[in-house]
This record gives structure tokens, C-alpha cells and sequence, in this order.
């Protein structure tokens, strides 16, 4: 943990979980597991302290009880469970506040690509929606979240002017993190992926990752 830790904070940019893609597990499990590494959940166990995130996991996701736990963390029983606590308030604190139909968030994800080409999504995302993109400094990317309706529209159009290749980019639909998206190909191979997070008729969160570390294991 202290190891990844002190990678995240010499980060250049935005850091978002590597993509978990439906089409790379196995089919049984493939929706379950995807809705767990949900980025949003992956986000704020990123905020949690170590002790709290170690709580977490090692109580709520892996089932040891707080004896357990407190052995291996070498924390007093009592302390584990107040540092778990706190980590489930947090976590519940970040869950969708709407809930979110698969159909709908294929519909909006296509509807935003289709609208995309022309340069008018504002219909399409809440006013105070939020757009993440992640190169890791390799790949362009914003360095920070882009927060509002209005900045997202102007930042994607400063990257279509910027970027010609957009237009020989290939696109395929994926679930990625349990969200709507899709899984794109540059003109030169490059993989990007891009999720989408919907209140059921507005599109609130947009994760983009373009850092090519995290996408090795994904495919077009």
C-alpha cells in the first residue's frame, strides 16, 4: 500500500482505476464483478486512509471478523471496527444517488456518441456534470476533473479541432467498470476506453482513460 501510494502522488493528472471490461472476464461473473470495481467505488477507496481501506476489504469483502482483522492490521479489535465504519459511511456516501437502468446507460452512451460528431452533447449531460480523463502523462489528458456541462462541451471540441484523427478512430460498445461506454482504437492503435455514469436521463460522470499502462489488457 505504501508503494502505490507513493506512485499516486508523483501522478501526472487525474488517477482512475484500470478499466475492467466485461469482454475480458468470464461471462457467468462478468456483469457482478464489474459492477464491484464500479469507479466510483474504486475512487473513494482511493480516498480512504490504508487502515480504513484495509478494515474495509478485509471485513465487508473478504468476511474475516474484527479479531481477524485486528491480528493482521495489529490494531485493537475496537479500533478496527470504528476504522471500517467510517470507510462504509464514506462509501456510502459516494453510491448513485438514482438508480441506474443498464438499457438507459447504453441509450445515452450511444446517443452521446452519435451527438459527439457534431459538437452538441449539452443535452445530454446534467449541468453540473464531470468529465475524468486519466493519461498518466503519456497520452493528453486533462490534469484535472473538468467540472460543469459547459467546460466538458468546450473541452471536447478543442479536441476534435486539435485532433484530425478523431475522425478515423474506431468505436465498439463495452461495459467498462459496470458502466455504459465503449472501447475506442486510434488511427496510430492506440486503445482508449470511456464510461458513463447516468442519473436515468442525463449523463452526470464521464471516466476517460488514455494511460496505455492501464489498458494493455484491453482489446477492441
Amino acid at each position: 500500500m505504501k508503494s502505490a501510494r507513493a506512485r499516486r502522488e508523483v501522478y501526472v493528472g487525474q488517477w482512475l482505476p484500470e478499466p475492467v471490461v466485461d469482454e475480458t472476464l468470464d461471462a457467468d461473473t462478468a456483469g457482478d464483478i464489474a459492477h464491484d470495481l464500479s469507479v466510483a467505488l474504486m475512487l473513494v477507496l482511493e480516498r480512504l486512509s490504508p487502515l480504513e481501506r484495509a478494515s474495509f476489504l478485509l471485513h465487508d469483502v473478504l468476511g474475516l471478523d474484527f479479531a481477524d482483522v485486528a491480528c493482521a492490521l495489529e490494531r485493537g479489535e475496537a479500533a478496527c471496527r470504528q476504522l471500517a465504519a467510517r470507510a462504509r459511511a464514506h462509501i456510502d456516501q459516494a453510491r448513485p444517488r438514482f438508480p441506474a437502468s443498464r438499457e438507459e446507460g447504453a441509450r445515452l452512451a450511444a446517443a452521446f456518441a452519435a451527438a459527439a460528431k457534431s459538437g452538441d452533447t449539452t443535452k445530454l449531460l446534467a449541468e453540473d456534470a464531470v468529465l475524468y480523463s486519466d493519461g498518466g502523462g503519456k497520452r493528453i489528458a486533462a490534469l484535472n476533473p473538468i467540472h460543469g456541462a459547459d467546460k466538458i462541451l468546450r473541452f471536447l471540441a478543442g479536441i476534435t479541432r486539435k485532433n484530425l484523427a478523431l475522425a478515423a478512430m474506431q468505436v465498439r460498445p463495452a461495459t467498462v467498470n459496470g458502466l455504459a461506454g465503449f472501447v475506442m482504437r486510434e488511427e496510430d492503435g492506440a486503445i482508449d476506453t470511456i464510461a458513463f455514469e447516468h442519473n436515468g436521463s442525463r449523463i452526470v460522470a464521464i471516466y476517460l482513460v488514455r494511460n496505455p499502462e492501464k489498458l494493455r489488457h484491453v482489446h477492441f
